[in-house]
């Protein structure tokens, strides 16, 4: 029932900007907090950035602060990523996650390439 779904990624050039999407569906998307992974080849899953349930308060990994931009709409049931000034190293599969208690969901993931 439960399903993330990821738009918005693609090719862009290093300084580039991109908005990424995910929009919920099956779960009361309002009660659950949200988050962007991100995984490039060869490397760990990472956490990109945090937002509350009532997107109160974000968090933000030191490689992308004041760059990126978490955000929800809990009237829309979707979050969404704002990616500005993008570098090589953001090139990666991004990943919507909700998180409530003991409850996680995965979206599909969206790739997003950073190349000149």
């Amino acid at each position: 029932q439960a399903h993330l779904v990821e738009s918005g990624g693609g090719l862009v050039q290093p300084g580039g900007s991109l908005r990424l999407s995910c929009a919920a569906s099956g779960f009361t998307f309002r009660i659950y907090a949200m988050s962007w992974y991100r995984q490039a080849p060869g490397k760990e899953r990472e956490l990109v950035a945090f937002i509350t349930s009532t997107g109160y308060s974000t968090n933000y990994a030191d490689s992308v602060k004041g760059r990126f931009t978490i955000s929800r709409d809990n009237a829309n049931n979707t979050v969404w990523l704002q990616m500005n000034r993008l570098k090589f190293e953001d090139a990666a599969v991004y990943y919507c996650q909700a998180v409530r208690l003991q409850t996680t969901y995965w979206g599909q993931g969206t790739q997003v390439t950073v190349s000149s």
